[in-house]
């Protein structure tokens, strides 16, 4: 069972700079993944810019560095402000996964948006190396985590 309770707390209790690595292996490792993203939003460029990642090949950095809103999973789910998942990314077929995605060998996945009173301020993604299906509990909590770490970013 997540942690996300001890994970709040401890973005609370930052003071000075949040460790963007740290925090997105902490919240992997807490949901039993293999694989994350954590995107924060440019005001200016309205782009998802990459402000951690782990198991993400070399060759894909690139591509995920800046996220259009509305592209991918990650753009998808700052667009429409709500979770987006795949049970298995590797047979998804419904546009929503880049092609290159593919190339994580990630299965179960999610994207969920950081928002704080309805402002979207980036967006959280991490995933299985297996199928699997995130409960709704496991959704809430992530957006709960998002909105911890939007209310980090609007406090600086």
């Amino acid at each position: 069972m997540n942690n996300s309770a001890s994970i709040i707390n401890s973005i609370k209790e930052t003071s000075g700079n949040l460790n963007w690595q740290e925090m997105l292996e902490l919240i992997i490792s807490d949901f039993d993944c293999t694989t994350g993203t954590l995107h924060t939003l440019d005001q200016t460029t309205n782009l998802l810019m990459l402000k951690s990642q782990k198991g993400i090949p070399d060759f894909l950095l690139p591509k995920m560095s800046s996220i259009p809103i509305g592209k991918g999973m990650a753009g998808i789910a700052a667009e429409r402000r709500t979770p987006v998942e795949m049970c298995n990314l590797q047979t998804d077929d419904s546009g929503v996964a880049r092609p290159a995605a593919k190339e994580t060998k990630v299965e179960g996945s999610i994207a969920v948006p950081m928002l704080l009173d309805g402002e979207l301020y980036g967006t959280l993604g991490i995933a299985k190396s297996v199928p699997y299906d995130f409960t709704k509990s496991e959704s809430d909590a992530l957006l709960e985590i998002g909105e911890a770490i939007a209310h980090f970013i609007t406090s600086r």
